[in-house]
């Protein structure tokens, strides 16, 4: 048996962590998180004051949402500062959508992103 090339591990290592994206978007919690967080930085306990479930449940669901590449953390003083990772979320989920459905990206991109400013098109 042939040891696998360089591109099928490449291939293979993107598809796993593919996975663990969309394994971690699997949660109506997680994605929620995710969408707070689309509005700039949050500390963890903002986040968790968000939620009825425990400070220790919330912290388990972002070091999920963390070991998926989908947030970043930082620590000011004593507290952790949480921030979406879009351009990880946006990769993971555009290349799916790219293989699945590539039609559509031309209809989202032009459906839910504004023109920018000066742009007549």
């Amino acid at each position: 048996m042939e040891p696998p090339s360089a591109t099928s591990t490449s291939d293979s290592s993107d598809s796993e962590d593919e996975a663990s994206a969309f394994r971690a978007l699997a949660d109506p919690t997680r994605r929620q998180i995710l969408e707070d967080l689309g509005g700039g930085e949050l500390a963890a306990g903002e986040i968790a004051s968000r939620f009825s479930i425990s400070a220790p449940s919330i912290s388990r669901h972002l070091g999920v949402l963390k070991g998926a590449g989908l947030v970043t953390e930082r620590r000011d003083a004593n507290r952790i500062l949480y921030s979406l990772a879009e351009e990880r979320l946006a990769m993971c989920v555009g290349r799916f959508l790219s293989a699945v459905c590539p039609e559509q990206i031309v209809l989202r991109h032009t459906k839910w992103r504004p023109a920018p400013e000066g742009d007549a098109s």
